[in-house]
């Protein structure tokens, strides 16, 4: 856990500063600005979007009466994602459009809720003899 809140506030921020940097050396400060600007607009819009549909999901789930953890699990990465997306930086908004976009988003779902079921030791009865 200490190694993740190390690599979250101490690692990722120096990366984040030197791709900033190296961008901003290749295009210029202005420019550099302007596409962090762009890309953290048409995020919050995508993230919006994304959001709804989600939110949609969630009540369709729920008006038949089932259990909705493919839509929560899809909500919890679109509001990671979108954080991400919101913090100035490349690498942070890379992985943030990998949240928010539903093909990558669904590959990330089934990474995140594999490793959870083997931690928490769920056995997945459609896997058994």
């Amino acid at each position: 856990m200490a190694l993740l809140l190390v690599l979250a506030f101490v690692v990722m921020p120096l990366v984040e500063l030197y791709v900033i940097v190296q961008v901003g050396q290749t295009i210029g400060v202005l420019e550099t600005l302007g596409v962090l600007l762009l890309i953290a607009v048409v995020g919050s819009w995508l993230v919006k979007r994304e959001g709804m549909r989600t939110w949609t999901a969630f009540l369709a789930a729920m008006r038949e009466h089932r259990v909705p953890a493919k839509e929560v699990a899809d909500g919890a990465l679109v509001v990671l994602g979108g954080a991400l997306l919101l913090t100035p930086g490349f690498v942070s908004d890379a992985l943030g459009l990998l949240l928010v976009l539903p093909p990558t988003r669904a590959a990330v779902r089934g990474l995140v809720v594999g490793r959870l079921m083997r931690r928490i030791g769920v056995v997945d009865v459609r896997r058994m003899p």
